[in-house]
């Protein structure tokens, strides 16, 4: 159902105002719960070395020592600059990938045969069957972050103004696609591989086709060969 034209203009100063406040909030309450998460870590005891081999490959291979000084500096840091409004996108791909292994490591369930069986695991509490409810939530909340900024109540948006370097809208192409599908599908794949995987598969396949669509004699080449 089309908006009726008298009602356009109010959604789009709508639209404004939800520039400056919806991503601050996102920002706001993962900064404190990334921000804690790292002050418990500073002042704790390292538990780290509890999880024995649990860690995802390469990241097994640091070790116990050097994962908490990761997990811990990356979290404030990361917070802090989600707070911000600094390097916006850069601090919620990071703590992403972060919260995809804390998942991996502490709240996925070890043995699961089926999707109905995972599912059980989504929960605040562990019974017995993972425990990734919360993790996952913020995973969903820091994805627009990541991918759309940190909003116009942002450092980034105060920088981007006084180096009036801000670009139009771009429309989305195959390249932004597949550099997403890759960049969200390799740290999936420590958690579902299928999944990952595909967004990986997905993003090679959106690859080539960008490049022959840029390129019009490997586009012809392609196709004498078919």
């Amino acid at each position: 159902m089309q908006p009726s034209p008298a009602s356009t203009p109010l959604f789009s100063r709508i639209d404004s105002v939800g520039a400056w406040v919806a991503p601050a909030a996102l920002r706001a309450l993962l900064a404190w719960e990334f921000i804690e998460s790292g002050l418990e870590k500073l002042h704790g005891e390292n538990w780290f070395a509890e999880l024995g081999d649990k860690f995802p490959w390469p990241l097994s291979l640091l070790g116990a020592d050097a994962s908490w000084f990761a997990a811990t500096w990356l979290e404030l840091i990361g917070g802090a600059a989600l707070l911000l409004g600094l390097g916006t996108r850069y601090a919620a791909f990071a703590l992403w990938v972060l919260t995809v292994v804390a998942i991996y490591a502490v709240h996925w369930p070890e043995q699961w045969s089926s999707l109905a069986e995972l599912w059980q695991g989504y929960a605040i509490s562990d019974q017995g069957h993972g425990n990734y409810k919360l993790p996952l939530i913020y995973l969903v909340m820091l994805l627009p972050l990541a991918l759309g900024g940190g909003g116009r109540l942002s450092l980034d948006y105060v920088i981007a103004r006084w180096l009036r370097n801000a670009s139009p809208d771009a429309v989305a192409d195959g390249r932004s696609w597949a550099l997403v599908a890759l960049g969200f599908g390799l740290p999936s794949a420590w958690l579902l591989p299928w999944f990952g995987g595909a967004l990986v598969a997905l993003a090679a396949a959106l690859a080539v086709a960008a490049l022959l669509r840029r390129d019009p004699s490997l586009r012809n080449a392609a196709a004498r060969r078919g």
